[in-house]
């Protein structure tokens, strides 16, 4: 389809963006790579009067080394996250993920910050940075503030984020210890049926992708291995908490048995 007509701006900088989203309210849609937004408006499921383009702003691709952190710019590429040297170093997980969103199309042009902010439940990245403890930082008028991620997506492609800010930086803690990322689809390209992200770093976080309107915590996983339940008891649990959809892949028990066993798997590969 056809999108409905709309005005483009183009924004030179975070403030400047700020400021069009704040004169433009709910009207206004930030386009970055475009993999999220515009498919939605070839649908017409979102119909913005005017798009801003934030794709050019250089400020905002980055990855730096923060201590106990790595913290990356918001428009930074999905491939330039596969690729850190960094990453690959420190938070290994997010680099190996990274290099699983979509084609290599899609990830030259998609970027971390688009992902996370269109808060898709069948993504891959918003179940990574939620088991890794992140937090996502976004800027308003009123300045920045911080949103951990366990608060940061609130409803089905509904984030924390009020009309006139927009998500500049991601930071997630370094974990050099055991992780696994589990991903079950028909195809290397397509959405996760069900995936799972498990991380040890500490305490152990595990995330699922796909069973729920929101990327959310395996929190009933968590809670019983911080008891010391073996990987498979913990995994049993997976589905608890949960509120997966049926669809054309998958019937809601389907799912609820995928979870159980691609945590098990992920638990098991991480060393929890």
């Amino acid at each position: 389809m056809i999108p409905a007509s709309f005005d483009y701006q183009r924004a030179a900088s975070a403030e400047e963006a700020v400021s069009m989203l704040r004169e433009h309210g709910e009207e206004a849609k930030l386009l970055a790579g475009g993999h999220s937004l515009l498919p939605l408006m070839k649908l017409r499921l979102a119909t913005p009067s005017v798009v801003i383009d934030v794709g050019r702003i250089r400020e905002l691709s980055y990855l730096r080394d923060g201590g106990d952190q790595v913290s990356i710019g918001a428009l930074t590429r999905h491939r330039d996250v596969e690729t850190s040297e960094l990453l690959q170093r420190e938070v290994p997980i997010l680099a190996h993920v990274a290099g699983l969103v979509g084609d290599p199309q899609v990830r030259h042009r998609g970027t971390i910050g688009g992902s996370l902010a269109h808060g898709d439940p069948a993504s891959d990245l918003p179940a990574v940075v939620l088991a890794l403890g992140g937090t996502l930082v976004v800027q308003g008028p009123g300045g920045r503030r911080d949103i951990p991620a366990t608060e940061f997506f609130q409803g089905f492609l509904e984030t924390a984020l009020a009309p006139e800010e927009m998500l500049v930086e991601i930071r997630v803690p370094k974990a050099r210890g055991g992780w696994s990322y589990q991903k079950f689809n028909r195809r290397a390209i397509d959405w996760a049926i069900v995936g799972v992200a498990a991380v040890r770093n500490g305490t152990t976080g595990v995330a699922l992708v796909n069973m729920g309107p929101v990327p959310l915590r395996a929190s009933a996983v968590e809670q019983a291995l911080a008891g010391g339940a073996s990987a498979a008891d913990a995994a049993a649990l997976a589905a608890e908490g949960t509120d997966p959809s049926a669809d054309l892949n998958a019937s809601v028990e389907y799912r609820q048995h995928l979870a159980r066993v691609l945590v098990r798997r992920a638990l098991e590969e991480a060393g929890a």
